[in-house]
């Protein structure tokens, strides 16, 4: 396998936990990595190979912008290492935009792709997570596109999770096809058609965490809303909870008997543990870390990025969207 090209450089930890997590990935796993960055900003590489560029993306500027203006920044670089058939995939947990339009601009997207989508695991306690998407890279959509990202989704679920007939959901206000916008409802009536597809029909916002659904198709506002509201709610109530338990003597006492329950269900929870999201059409495997990646979640990414590599989530893709052909496609 060709290593994975790590931005060393993104995330709000970088580069001291990203350079961490991709030295374990490589020393317990046996990952190759490469890392990519400034060398006099990443310093410490713990032995792994350096690319070096001149040029840092940082996570709030705007991404094409950034992307056509800085060629030998970090992010890139990464790009092309697997454009150019040096790297096998490419992690990121910097400016999310930045990494879609890297890879976009400089892997391309697969053929009849109208537009890659970012593809969010959420966490399901007791079952397999949830594929959101899109989580983030087109705020307007069509609803050819929505069909798309329900194709790309069921062969991410089957590749990831090993899912044989992925379930696929509209997100929508109502589970009646009558619900929604003009969006939803052509959508929804296309999805019904479409091959490849296990559809069920419209799901809600509360069916995201739940048995009900393997695959959310939706545009990338709400998407994005979605996720960011779910992992507000979950982080607040997490605090609340152990904040509950750590509030009084008789409290951390009951907490004795409670915390060895809680413990792996927090672990469950935690975003750390399940790779990054990834993004979908482009013609290689892009992994996109959390803005606050751990080296835990640096690792469990390149796990992720090495059994798409391995799995050849690529070509399932293509292989997905090329069963109803090319959607309209609207510049």
């Amino acid at each position: 396998m060709l290593p994975v090209a790590v931005d060393a450089m993104g995330g709000d930890k970088a580069p001291g936990d990203i350079v961490a997590g991709a030295a374990e990935a490589a020393r317990d796993l046996g990952i190759p990595v490469v890392l990519v960055g400034p060398p006099d900003l990443v310093g410490d590489t713990q032995g792994l190979d350096l690319v070096p560029c001149t040029e840092v993306i940082a996570m709030e500027e705007e991404g094409a912008r950034a992307v056509r203006r800085k060629k030998d920044s970090s992010l890139v670089r990464c790009a092309e290492l697997v454009r150019d058939g040096a790297a096998s995939a490419m992690f990121s947990a910097g400016n999310t935009g930045a990494t879609v339009a890297s890879a976009l601009l400089r892997m391309g997207r697969l053929r009849g792709v109208n537009r890659p989508a970012i593809a969010t695991p959420i966490p399901v306690p007791g079952t397999t997570p949830t594929v959101l998407l899109d989580a983030g890279a087109n705020a307007e959509v069509q609803a050819p596109w929505l069909v798309q990202f329900a194709q790309m989704g069921t062969a991410f679920a089957r590749a990831r999770y090993g899912i044989e007939a992925p379930r696929a959901g509209l997100l929508n206000i109502g589970e009646e096809p009558t619900k929604g916008t003009e969006l939803q409802k052509t959508a929804f009536g296309l999805l019904a058609g479409a091959p490849g597809i296990r559809f069920i029909g419209n799901i809600e916002g509360r069916d995201l965490l739940s048995d009900r659904v393997d695959v959310a198709v939706t545009d990338g506002f709400t998407g994005n809303v979605a996720l960011k509201t779910l992992e507000g709610g979950l982080t607040f109530l997490r605090d609340a909870v152990f904040g509950a338990m750590m509030s009084s003597d008789e409290a951390i006492k009951a907490s004795e008997v409670l915390m060895p329950l809680l413990v792996p269900l927090a672990e469950e929870l935690d975003p750390d543990s399940h790779g990054g999201a990834m993004a979908l059409g482009l013609q290689g495997v892009c992994i996109i870390g959390h803005g606050s990646s751990s080296p835990r979640a640096v690792v469990n990414a390149l796990k992720v990025a090495r059994d798409m590599v391995e799995g050849d989530l690529v070509g399932r893709v293509a292989a997905a969207v090329s069963v109803q052909g090319p959607a309209p496609r609207v510049e």
